[in-house]
């Protein structure tokens, strides 16, 4: 990876890509190296530009965001992705992470969670937008696939994935916080997962959650 983090910007509105490329030039470590109006014009950038990432937005005309991820990852999968989108709606947080998305953001987040969702993604976690894993996971029905976790890790993963704390998760679970660094650590090595965010991603795209 080169010292700034090469971005292609993949947004049909000339407004909000303007604004987006004011953002992230402005940060030191981040440079827009290319930008496309369409899913198809995306491909054609990366087919020249070197990227480190791509910030898609899922309403593309033509081909969407979703397989436009999709497409990216097959053909240049060290490429990571961020997927910008208006919306939270649960079936397109799912199909995101299914298309190999590693990062989901709103575009009414504040920039600072924007910057948070490429840099997590760069480093090779994911990332997923606190309002969207609480919409994601409200009124989940238990999984119906076989899970590696036990009944108890899974109670622990469904709140870290709402954005909870050690402290809040041991105080609504009436345990020490000791106990909830012990199952979490379990969680991250039965996940084969870096950190608590890809943890809870892993386990919405097997649908263990």
């Amino acid at each position: 990876m080169s010292e700034h983090l090469r971005i292609l910007l993949v947004e049909d509105h000339a407004f909000t890509r303007d604004g987006l490329r004011a953002t992230l030039n402005m940060e030191p470590d981040m440079q827009v190296v290319a930008e496309a109006r369409s899913g198809e014009e995306a491909l054609e950038q990366l087919a020249v530009y070197a990227v480190d990432i791509a910030v898609v937005d899922i309403g593309l005309p033509g081909i969407d965001g979703i397989e436009t991820a999709a497409q990216i990852k097959r053909r240049w999968p060290e490429v990571r992705i961020v997927m910008l989108t208006a919306h939270n709606l649960r079936e397109e947080v799912l199909a995101s992470l299914a298309s190999g998305a590693d990062a989901y953001a709103l575009k009414s987040a504040s920039p600072d969670l924007l910057l948070l969702a490429l840099r997590a993604a760069a480093a090779g976690s994911a990332y997923l937008d606190p309002q969207v894993a609480h919409h994601v996971l409200s009124g989940i029905r238990a999984p119906e696939t076989v899970s590696p976790l036990t009944a108890r890790e899974l109670e622990v993963l469904r709140q870290v994935a709402e954005g909870q704390s050690n402290k809040e998760i041991a105080a609504n679970l009436e345990i020490s916080v000791a106990t909830v660094k012990l199952h979490v650590q379990e969680i991250l090595l039965k996940l084969r997962a870096a950190d608590r965010t890809q943890a809870a991603v892993k386990a919405l795209r097997q649908g263990l959650l």
